[in-house]
């Protein structure tokens, strides 16, 4: 076990690829909402409603059974549109949430996110991923995007599996222990303010905010955190001047 070694983890929704497309199309397809429809801001509530109702059901932490599932995935779209003005039926909401899916494991990472994370291994650091949700779902999103290319199988952790979600600092804990890794030699990515930045932070580690749609913060969070919106911009803060020595983490 090398205590030293150094780590970068990634978020996966949002961070590894652009969660709002399949958002989107799920609306335009079963609504017919114009091109008007203020997608960006309604895609922050039914992130908003998704973590809040997950968090009420215990579903994040894989406590909750199909039924609820159900219930917060329809919920979220329900919940969410009303505030727009938009008013659907439960019926609308199963079709939305099926085209969804179906949208879901049809993406792409962003661009330069896999090529960094190659550079990062070839640098000498430990790369994985850090995810929120139920493990089938989340590992179909990774392996629709070949991430099993580039990260080792036992550096993913999915909530739903390890039994803490974010931004319960315990599921940086598990990581930490599992991997053989220090917290102050770690570094996590994520889009999240309240999930990635607020649960990294509290766990010490080193927290990058990929805020590639240029949110305000939700809150204060007791320690630094840095700020990239682009792979291109995260490279420059891991890797400066493309250094191959990981003790510059």
């Amino acid at each position: 076990m090398d205590l030293q070694k150094k780590a970068v983890f990634f978020d996966v929704d949002d961070t590894m690829y652009d969660h709002l497309h399949p958002t989107r199309d799920a609306l335009r397809a079963v609504l017919g909402l114009s091109e008007r429809f203020p997608y960006e801001e309604a895609y922050h509530r039914i992130r908003y409603y998704s973590d809040l109702l997950s968090a009420q059901g215990g579903l994040l932490e894989g406590k909750a059974g199909p039924d609820e599932l159900d219930d917060m995935r329809e919920g979220r779209f329900v919940l969410a549109l009303q505030e727009f003005g938009v008013n659907i039926t439960r019926e609308q909401a199963v079709h939305v949430q099926k085209v969804y899916l179906d949208r879901q494991y049809r993406i792409e990472p962003f661009e330069g996110a896999t090529s960094l994370m190659d550079a990062l291994s070839s640098a000498g650091y430990l790369v994985g991923l850090i995810t929120n949700g139920l493990e089938e779902h989340q590992m179909s999103k990774i392996k629709a995007m070949a991430l099993e290319n580039h990260v080792a199988p036992e550096h993913i952790f999915v909530s739903g599996t390890v039994g803490y979600a974010k931004p319960d600092p315990r599921i940086f804990e598990v990581v930490n222990e599992r991997t053989g890794t220090l917290a102050e030699h770690c570094c996590y990515i994520g889009d999240s303010w309240r999930n990635d930045v607020a649960g990294a932070t509290a766990a010490n580690w080193r927290t990058i905010w990929f805020n590639h749609r240029n949110a305000s913060p939700e809150s204060d969070v007791l320690g630094a955190y840095e700020t990239a919106s682009s792979y291109a911009e995260l490279k420059k803060l891991l890797l400066p001047c493309s250094k191959t020595n990981p003790a510059s983490l």
